[in-house]
């Protein structure tokens, strides 16, 4: 098992160190204070800060994340007065934290899972969802393959999306969150692939 360091210390972080802790692996949260020593002290990184802040806070991470394995489940979204994504800060977030972090190899899953709660209980929906794997290391995907196999989610339910330019088809599903609460209302709700 690894030691695995959530860099965040809110919903996600909150929904994903019990579930990996449960599965084996030793976890460390990193709050506001303990970010370096969190990213310092991993051998994998979970990226569960704001997106708006991930590339600023994580590029001054870079020297302990290098040589590592970075999850990102972030979206990096400007919100409108209701609260909802109004726009991408970033065409591609995960790829601005590949080019910010050159020695680390960079991977997207999960961000179109929602509240955060479901990315650790994928079969607490009533049709299974679907995450992509989006990083242009085939090693770091298979690893977080693995992390997510160890969060319950069925290989079939994790579609590998090749390198980490195609991160932006994934991360454009928050801008849909606002007309799916107003056709759904607040429900918990995934992407997914049926097939």
């Amino acid at each position: 098992m690894s030691v695995i360091g959530i860099l965040g210390a809110g919903n996600v972080a909150r929904a994903l160190a019990p579930a990996l802790s449960a599965a084996g692996h030793d976890v460390v949260v990193g709050t506001r204070d303990r970010l370096a020593a969190t990213a310092e002290s991993a051998e994998i990184a979970v990226n569960a800060l704001p997106g708006a802040v991930s590339v600023e806070v994580l590029g001054r991470l870079r020297p302990m994340l290098d040589g590592k394995v970075l999850l990102d489940v972030a979206n990096a979204v400007e919100q409108g007065p209701d609260g909802f994504a109004s726009r991408l800060l970033y065409r591609n977030l995960a790829q601005e934290l590949q080019r910010t972090l050159p020695g680390s190899r960079v991977v997207k899953a999960l961000n179109t899972v929602g509240p955060a709660p479901l990315m650790a209980a994928p079969g607490g929906l009533a049709v299974p969802p679907s995450t992509f794997l989006c990083g242009d290391d085939p090693g770091a995907r298979r690893t977080v393959a693995g992390l997510l196999a160890d969060l319950g989610w069925p290989s079939r339910s994790v579609v590998d999306l090749g390198g980490v330019a195609n991160a932006w088809w994934p991360e454009s599903f928050v801008l849909m969150i606002r007309p799916l609460v107003a056709a759904l209302g607040p429900v918990p709700f995934a992407l997914t692939i049926a097939r």
